[in-house]
């Protein structure tokens, strides 16, 4: 639909008829076609912005009039021009004006309007997907399909065979953008008039994406080519994702993802039945200290049995001071570091955190070098992220191979962003991402990753991988993945049975987190020690108390 740039000038005759033209277009329509080329939410581009603007080639009409992306004009019409000549019989204008035809339904395919008319828009998309495809050209070269012999020389310093050229990997990194798409319909279209047969050209454009998606997709290509149908694929990104997101995946998701608010009246019990393996640590704990009391001999101590053993001692730690502490006066003495244990700045923050940006939650999840302490493998896989599984028999974490470079940071992003605005089922890239955040606190924990095979790294440094991970801290919308949240459950489940884990767990939140309370018992302690020294050096205690003295 033409869009009436300037308000001043504004002709209602023109407009009814615009509005007239496009209602009986949408009309004509077949299929509804869905909204799949959106902008990035603001939440994830608050956090960087670089990672969702080109800084190359604008593609499409959502950052065309960007002033710094001009120069690249220039390679489009040579593209352009190079198409033209590989056209048989055609004219290139002839591809322009199937395009314009197609008017609505490129229109359909952007989130955002489109302020531009249906014959800019055509001659924009057509010039764009001859750039694309001159590009793409370099994937078919390498299996020996291409369709011209060699690139034109105005692209040799940005076409790269070998894929080692910073300007290749630019490009590559802006054609993955989720705001810098365009349908991949009109590849498809371009592709056509270039091949006697559609079939053809679908098959060169498979070949072209099947390489594209072997260069910018950061886990093993198990998604074989021939359940791949490029009819089905939106844009490139479109592609990407499936690849690494087989529908039969997300079905499988969303199924039992229905099925679980069933048991979500169930999870207060569970938090209960959590917490009571803590409360029965405090009371194995006492009696663990007076054993180890009563078999020592020396006389303060039996001195001391004496006051610990009356019945006003007895009462005192009978005392329920689980409820006392949220007494007023006493929760001071009793205050927890961990504050999902507790809900006092819960309201007080329940208005700040309505305005704040949906902060991604991340995962309850130990981290690499604290699962490894607690004796839990870690063994790669070349699968995707549906082969991410624990065995608790043998404690093993299964994950699958991930290659890091320059590309990746970028093409995660904006693979997280495509999904959070494009899916309606569970977020699992988002989810996966989150799961790496977790295990993935230091550099360390990367270097652990790295040399169990699970993590290719050809970044600097382990510490880059770290901050690429630990930089991805935003999300959309909380999510549950079911096999993945069953995965992280048992990890959890596994790591706290450990014994050294429970007593590190019971000094952090008795000890460490009640030292005011514990401060408060020494004081009175060390004042009782000396009433009962001062009355000692005053009184015979041994003979006051009826204990027999050491021989």
């Amino acid at each position: 639909m033409t869009s009436i740039s300037n308000p001043i000038s504004f002709n209602e005759h023109m407009w009814v008829i615009e509005m007239r033209r496009s209602l009986n277009e949408e009309l004509e329509e077949d299929n509804e076609v869905p909204v799949n080329i959106f902008n990035v939410p603001k939440a994830l581009m608050a956090n960087k912005p670089d990672c969702y603007v080109p800084q190359e080639v604008a593609l499409g009409p959502f950052h065309r009039l960007r002033p710094e992306l001009y120069e690249m004009e220039r390679y489009k019409l040579a593209a352009a021009k190079r198409a033209q000549k590989n056209l048989p019989e055609v004219n290139f204008e002839s591809f322009v004006d199937q395009l314009t035809r197609h008017e609505t339904r490129i229109r359909a395919c952007y989130h955002r309007f489109l302020r531009c008319n249906g014959e800019t828009l055509a001659w924009m998309m057509a010039i764009d997907a001859c750039f694309l495809l001159d590009f793409l050209q370099v994937y078919a070269v390498k299996s020996g399909r291409a369709i011209t012999k060699s690139s034109s020389k105005m692209m040799t310093h940005l076409v790269d065979y070998a894929g080692t050229k910073s300007a290749h990997n630019a490009i590559l990194r802006d054609m993955v953008m989720i705001e810098n798409q365009i349908p991949l319909y009109v590849l498809r279209k371009l592709l056509e008039f270039q091949f006697s047969a559609l079939d053809e050209a679908d098959d060169m454009l498979l070949l072209m994406l099947v390489g594209f998606g072997e260069d910018l997709c950061p886990f093993p290509m198990t998604y074989l080519s021939d359940q791949i149908h490029v009819e089905e694929q939106a844009h490139l990104l479109d592609f990407l994702y499936h690849v690494i997101v087989p529908p039969r995946l997300k079905e499988t998701s969303e199924v039992e993802v229905a099925i679980e608010p069933e048991n979500e009246g169930d999870e207060p019990n569970e938090n209960k039945e959590r917490s009571s393996p803590e409360s029965n640590y405090v009371q194995q704990l006492f009696p663990m200290i007076w054993d180890m009391l009563s078999a020592l001999a020396q006389s303060p101590i039996r001195l001391l049995k004496l006051p610990l053993c009356s019945s006003p001692v007895k009462f005192i730690m009978k005392l329920p001071w689980e409820n006392i502490s949220k007494l007023p006066g006493f929760s001071i003495f009793y205050q927890k570091k961990n504050p999902e244990n507790g809900n006092s700045n819960s309201n007080s923050n329940s208005n700040s955190n309505i305005t704040k940006s949906p902060l991604m939650e991340e995962i309850s999840i130990p981290s690499v070098s604290e699962l490894c302490n607690s004796g839990l493998r870690f063994l790669p896989t070349n699968g995707s992220i549906s082969s991410i599984t624990f065995d608790p028999k043998t404690a093993t974490l299964y994950l699958p191979t991930v290659s890091l470079d320059v590309n990746t940071e970028i093409t995660l992003r904006n693979l997280v962003a495509y999904e959070s605005s494009n899916a309606s089922g569970p977020l699992i890239i988002t989810r996966y991402t989150e799961l790496m955040n977790g295990i993935i606190d230091t550099e360390e924990d990367a270097k652990i990753l790295r040399e169990r095979g699970i993590i290719l790294n050809r970044l600097k440094s382990d510490e880059e991988v770290a901050n690429l991970w630990n930089g991805m801290s935003k999300s959309i919308r909380l999510t549950k993945v079911p096999f993945l949240d069953k995965v992280i459950e048992d990890v959890n489940k596994y790591h706290s049975g450990i014994w050294k884990v429970k007593a590190g767990k019971f000094m952090k939140r008795y000890v460490f987190g009640s030292w005011q309370l514990l401060i408060f018992l020494a004081t009175i302690s060390i004042l009782l020690l000396m009433i009962l020294q001062s009355f000692c050096s005053v009184y015979s205690c041994p003979r006051t108390f009826q204990i027999p003295e050491d021989q």
